[in-house]
Protein backbone atom coordinates (compact mmCIF):
# COMPACT_ATOMS: atom_id res chain seq x y z
CA UNK A 1 0.00 0.00 0.00
CA UNK A 2 1.27 3.49 -1.13
CA UNK A 3 1.43 6.37 1.29
CA UNK A 4 -1.06 8.14 -0.86
CA UNK A 5 -3.18 5.16 0.06
CA UNK A 6 -2.68 5.49 3.31
CA UNK A 7 -3.97 8.80 4.66
CA UNK A 8 -7.05 9.53 3.72
CA UNK A 9 -8.03 13.00 1.78
CA UNK A 10 -8.62 15.47 4.49
CA UNK A 11 -12.48 16.44 5.00
CA UNK A 12 -13.47 20.26 4.49
CA UNK A 13 -13.87 20.59 7.96
CA UNK A 14 -10.41 19.48 8.44
CA UNK A 15 -8.90 21.63 5.96
CA UNK A 16 -10.87 24.65 7.45
CA UNK A 17 -9.64 23.77 11.21
CA UNK A 18 -5.77 24.09 9.69
CA UNK A 19 -6.51 26.97 8.13
CA UNK A 20 -7.77 29.00 11.09
CA UNK A 21 -4.68 27.19 13.11
CA UNK A 22 -2.00 28.62 10.61
CA UNK A 23 -3.64 31.71 9.30
CA UNK A 24 -1.41 34.54 10.12
CA UNK A 25 -4.59 37.50 10.14
CA UNK A 26 -6.46 35.19 12.18
CA UNK A 27 -3.54 35.11 14.85
CA UNK A 28 -3.75 39.09 15.18
CA UNK A 29 -6.60 39.23 15.47
CA UNK A 30 -6.94 37.07 18.34
CA UNK A 31 -9.63 34.97 16.92
CA UNK A 32 -11.06 31.63 18.68
CA UNK A 33 -12.89 28.71 17.57
CA UNK A 34 -15.52 27.57 19.50
CA UNK A 35 -17.83 25.29 17.34
CA UNK A 36 -17.48 23.50 13.90
CA UNK A 37 -20.39 21.69 13.40
CA UNK A 38 -21.66 20.55 9.65
CA UNK A 39 -22.38 23.82 8.57
CA UNK A 40 -22.09 26.02 11.70
CA UNK A 41 -19.26 27.67 12.73
CA UNK A 42 -18.86 30.02 15.97
CA UNK A 43 -15.98 32.14 16.40
CA UNK A 44 -14.85 34.69 18.78
CA UNK A 45 -13.07 37.77 19.31
CA UNK A 46 -11.55 38.82 22.97
CA UNK A 47 -11.21 42.45 23.36
CA UNK A 48 -7.97 44.36 22.84
CA UNK A 49 -7.47 47.84 22.89
CA UNK A 50 -5.33 47.19 19.34
CA UNK A 51 -8.93 46.30 18.31
CA UNK A 52 -10.43 49.11 19.28
CA UNK A 53 -11.33 51.98 16.88
CA UNK A 54 -11.85 54.94 19.56
CA UNK A 55 -11.92 54.02 23.47
CA UNK A 56 -13.49 50.61 23.78
CA UNK A 57 -15.76 50.42 20.47
CA UNK A 58 -14.19 47.44 18.88
CA UNK A 59 -13.65 48.42 15.10
CA UNK A 60 -16.04 47.54 12.22
CA UNK A 61 -13.42 46.42 10.08
CA UNK A 62 -12.45 44.10 13.22
CA UNK A 63 -15.97 42.64 13.28
CA UNK A 64 -16.63 42.11 9.66
CA UNK A 65 -13.18 40.01 9.49
CA UNK A 66 -14.27 38.04 12.73
CA UNK A 67 -17.84 37.83 10.44
CA UNK A 68 -16.06 36.64 7.12
CA UNK A 69 -13.63 34.09 8.63
CA UNK A 70 -16.85 32.55 10.47
CA UNK A 71 -18.63 32.48 7.52
CA UNK A 72 -15.64 30.82 5.92
CA UNK A 73 -15.12 27.84 8.17
CA UNK A 74 -19.26 27.16 8.06
CA UNK A 75 -18.64 27.23 4.19
CA UNK A 76 -15.94 24.53 4.49
CA UNK A 77 -17.50 22.60 7.18
CA UNK A 78 -19.16 20.15 4.85
CA UNK A 79 -17.55 20.93 1.32
CA UNK A 80 -15.96 17.27 -0.42
CA UNK A 81 -12.71 18.54 -1.21
CA UNK A 82 -12.28 16.57 -4.06
CA UNK A 83 -14.70 18.74 -5.99
CA UNK A 84 -11.67 21.29 -5.88
CA UNK A 85 -9.98 23.60 -3.17
CA UNK A 86 -9.82 27.13 -4.41
CA UNK A 87 -11.93 29.41 -2.19
CA UNK A 88 -12.31 32.83 -1.24
CA UNK A 89 -15.27 35.42 -0.24
CA UNK A 90 -16.52 36.48 -3.08
CA UNK A 91 -18.83 39.37 -1.35
CA UNK A 92 -20.17 40.09 1.87
CA UNK A 93 -22.27 42.70 3.16
CA UNK A 94 -22.59 43.89 6.99
CA UNK A 95 -24.76 46.01 9.23
CA UNK A 96 -24.19 47.07 12.15
CA UNK A 97 -26.57 47.19 14.92
CA UNK A 98 -24.84 48.56 17.65
CA UNK A 99 -21.39 49.21 18.80
CA UNK A 100 -19.27 46.12 20.63
CA UNK A 101 -17.91 47.76 23.87
CA UNK A 102 -14.64 46.61 25.51
CA UNK A 103 -15.82 42.82 25.19
CA UNK A 104 -15.37 39.30 23.49
CA UNK A 105 -17.77 39.79 19.85
CA UNK A 106 -19.12 36.37 18.90
CA UNK A 107 -19.78 35.54 15.67
CA UNK A 108 -22.42 32.51 14.50
CA UNK A 109 -22.40 31.35 10.78
CA UNK A 110 -24.50 29.31 9.47
CA UNK A 111 -24.84 27.96 5.88
CA UNK A 112 -28.07 29.03 4.18
CA UNK A 113 -27.49 27.95 0.72
CA UNK A 114 -24.88 25.80 -1.27
CA UNK A 115 -24.36 25.69 -4.76
CA UNK A 116 -22.01 24.24 -6.71
CA UNK A 117 -19.89 26.70 -6.85
CA UNK A 118 -21.11 29.44 -4.32
CA UNK A 119 -21.48 28.93 -0.93
CA UNK A 120 -24.28 31.79 1.19
CA UNK A 121 -24.18 32.10 4.69
CA UNK A 122 -25.60 34.24 7.29
CA UNK A 123 -23.71 35.69 10.21
CA UNK A 124 -25.04 37.18 13.33
CA UNK A 125 -21.92 38.63 15.68
CA UNK A 126 -23.29 39.21 19.37
CA UNK A 127 -21.31 40.92 22.20
CA UNK A 128 -20.30 39.19 25.03
CA UNK A 129 -23.28 40.14 27.53
CA UNK A 130 -25.89 38.98 24.52
CA UNK A 131 -26.49 42.68 22.71
CA UNK A 132 -26.89 41.76 18.92
CA UNK A 133 -24.12 43.97 17.51
CA UNK A 134 -23.74 43.26 13.76
CA UNK A 135 -25.48 40.77 11.04
CA UNK A 136 -23.99 39.84 7.69
CA UNK A 137 -24.89 37.86 4.21
CA UNK A 138 -21.46 36.19 2.73
CA UNK A 139 -20.94 34.80 -0.37
CA UNK A 140 -18.34 32.32 -0.40
CA UNK A 141 -16.83 30.71 -3.50
CA UNK A 142 -15.61 26.95 -3.06
CA UNK A 143 -14.62 24.19 -6.19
Amino acid sequence: MTQAEQSPTPSGEELARAWFESSPFIGLLGLRLVSLEPEVAIVEMPFRAELATAGDIVHGGAIGSLMDTAAALAAWSSHDPSQGTQWGTVGYSVSFLAPGRGQTVRATAKVSRRGRSICHCRVEAAAEAGEEIAEALVAYRLG
